[in-house]
């Protein structure tokens, strides 16, 4: 059965052989100085393009980022050194990579005033708070990406598979929030670049372990790595348990949306005409729109109207058709 699947998946005539793979995915082999030379100088150039882009809230920019973005090469690399049980640099050049894209965006935020709201930015807050669904999408990426360098007739697929993994983006969030200390965002951010690098190198070492590119040697060849596979369930682990409970947060924050409507609406009621026209979450964070014809009531009478429906220490803002936010605080203060 095993046979039959790769069979399909990979045809002999498209398959590409196992020294093909590791001199695309193994930086330190073949002409190392060449190879290394590129990686830095599209990685950083990739990171400052993704900060622009980031920074002015331009999605065409953060794109173009992606596709230039070479991370995934090291990433892949692991998956493959993971399942032959070969020892490699690859795990090196991600971490240092990260810690330059990282630094990056922490440069990059000192343009950014210290009273900017960074989840007005559509390309912050979509990348603070990833799911379950981000964890599907960047496993069904991560597998489309490993077959894809596996077989030579669908090579052009990989800017697609470059464009729909977030790998740079989210790390160049985490420096900009880092620099501007808003800690929790910047963990928001890590989290998603960490889910999209396990589920990567997850999917890389599935699809690796099926098209039998475990073998090394032929005295090797009907032996199957156990560790590659204790390792499969450790990152699928490691992958499901942060984003789990990040999803069931989010389910928790849309309970609250709720409760905090029915509380907002009891706040307004003695303020004729006004009306609460939706409550949304973003990153942990309950915005509240409210449309009235006069003056709001006093904010505190609205955190005290959310006391009890909503645990303490959630952030509250209120978004006013006068196109004025105002941060009422924390419920519980």
């Amino acid at each position: 059965m095993p046979g039959k699947l790769r069979a399909k998946i990979l045809p002999d005539r498209q398959r590409r052989s196992l020294d093909e793979l590791q001199q695309d995915l193994d930086l330190s082999s073949g002409d190392s100085r060449s190879k290394q030379s590129a990686f830095w100088t599209m990685l950083t150039l990739s990171a400052v393009i993704a900060a622009c882009g980031i920074l002015t809230d331009s999605t065409a920019t953060v794109i173009g980022a992606m596709i230039i973005a070479p991370l995934s090469t090291p990433i892949m690399g692991i998956a493959l050194g993971a399942v032959q049980r070969r020892r490699t640099t690859a795990a090196a050049f991600v971490a240092l990579g990260c810690l330059l894209v990282i630094l990056i965006g922490a440069v990059a935020s000192i343009v950014v005033p210290q009273s900017y709201d960074l989840l007005t930015n559509g390309q912050i807050s979509g990348r603070t708070s990833p799911g379950l669904l981000d964890l599907i999408s960047a496993l069904a990426t991560g597998f489309a990406g490993a077959v894809a360098l596996a077989r030579k007739d669908v090579a052009a697929v990989l800017p697609g598979v470059a464009i729909a993994i977030s790998l740079v983006p989210p790390l160049v969030v985490t420096g900009v929030c880092a620099g501007q200390t808003a800690w929790w965002l910047a963990l928001g951010a890590l989290v998603l670049f960490l889910s999209n690098l396990f589920a990567l190198v997850f999917a890389g070492m599935v699809v690796f372990t099926v098209l039998a590119y475990t073998r090394t040697g032929s005295r090797r060849s009907h032996h199957r790595p156990r560790r590659a596979h204790v390792m499969l369930g450790l990152l699928f682990t490691a992958v499901l348990l942060p984003l789990g409970a990040n999803t069931v947060a989010t389910v928790l924050l849309n309970t609250w949306a709720l409760r905090a409507k029915s509380a907002a609406e009891r706040w307004l009621t003695h303020s004729p005409g006004a009306t609460v026209t939706s409550v949304d979450t973003s990153s942990r964070t309950l915005y509240i729109h409210v449309r009235s014809p006069s003056d709001l009531p006093p904010i505190d009478g609205l955190l005290s109207s959310l006391k009890g429906g909503i645990p303490d220490g959630i952030p509250i803002v209120v978004d006013t058709t006068r196109g004025r936010q105002i941060t009422a605080g924390e419920v519980g203060e």
